[in-house]
């Protein structure tokens, strides 16, 4: 999340701007991007959604991203500075810690096939049994690339109880979670960056963002302990990458639309900025390592059937081996 401020950007986001030769061409673009409201085809867009993706931290400083589901208007938009989300997370989904009154919340509206997407991060001003409000600081569009365009099947739902989905936790990526990745197109990326320098310093701000590409793209290493994420060329905000050159924990979602499963990890990541000449990440900038501190995978999590994705024409040719 950046500062609406004169500078627009924040200092990691500037910094990361700056290693790859844009940040002036990028200063006059943000004064323009960056709103302190919504406009109106933003609230529109959130308002028909029935899903959303979000990013909070918990009290240990681990930021967490996940999806909340409910009917199309189950979010609604009172004024152009507010949302009302009429959902909570799932029973054992690692979001919940983190959704505490004035903490900071990042949201992504993303309706995948059409490959619309909007962000809103600000603070939770209110919490209840069910759902939240949240206060808009930050409002900005993004550009449609590597979004695999798929519809959600509300009927018939899958056989499962969102209240209680099937939960185990690890420290690492096993067989069965390990497939998940491998398997996956799409996966959303929550980061936070501090408010001052030091180990202690409280989050200003958290941003969730998308990410996605062919089946394969994000490769598993050492035994299940590290993630390989490329970044290909986008908008160049650097909004995750900023945050994490500043704050370098992350939290991923990975959504297996097969099985409506949830996989949740922690990492610790390490921005590599040289330029990539390994064949297994065809169009990669640069290369995000992820080590692993956790993983929760909550089984049949999401309601719904999915349709086959129409794949982004931005998308690399994977490899063959």
């Amino acid at each position: 999340m950046s500062d609406v401020t004169p500078s627009a950007f924040h200092h990691g986001e500037q910094t990361a701007q700056e290693r790859v030769g844009v940040r002036d061409k990028m200063a006059p673009i943000g004064q323009r991007v960056f709103r302190d409201f919504m406009p109106d085809q933003h609230r529109e867009l959130f308002t028909r959604l029935p899903y959303l993706v979000a990013g909070t931290v918990d009290d240990r400083g681990q930021p967490w991203a996940s999806l909340l589901f409910g009917g199309p208007g189950f979010i609604t938009s009172p004024d152009a500075r507010h949302l009302r989300v009429n959902a909570r997370p799932t029973s054992g989904d690692p979001l919940t810690d983190g959704l505490i009154a004035g903490a900071p919340v990042g949201l992504l509206g993303i309706e995948l096939e059409t490959r619309r997407r909007n962000r809103a991060n600000g603070r939770l001003s209110t919490l209840d049994d069910t759902g939240f409000s949240v206060a808009i600081e930050q409002s900005f569009g993004n550009c449609p690339k590597y979004i695999q365009a798929r519809r959600p099947d509300p009927a018939p739902p899958r056989p499962t109880s969102l209240s209680a989905p099937q939960r185990r936790q690890a420290s690492a990526l096993d067989e069965t979670t390990a497939a998940i990745v491998r398997r996956a197109d799409t996966l959303f990326i929550a980061s936070a960056h501090p408010a001052s320098a030091g180990p202690q310093a409280a989050n200003q701000g958290v941003d969730v963002s998308h990410r996605g590409g062919p089946p394969g793209f994000v490769h598993v290493a050492d035994n299940g302990q590290r993630l390989i994420l490329p970044d290909y060329v986008g908008n160049f905000f650097f909004n995750t990458l900023g945050n994490l050159l500043l704050n370098p924990r992350a939290g991923l979602v990975f959504p297996d639309f097969e099985t409506g499963d949830l996989l949740f990890v922690a990492t610790d990541a390490h921005v590599d900025w040289a330029p990539v000449n390994d064949e297994r990440f065809p169009g990669a900038q640069r290369l995000v390592q992820l080590a692993v501190r956790e993983i929760i995978h909550l089984e049949a999590a999401m309601p719904w059937s999915w349709h086959a994705p129409e794949p982004s024409p931005y998308l690399p040719s994977m490899p063959r081996y």
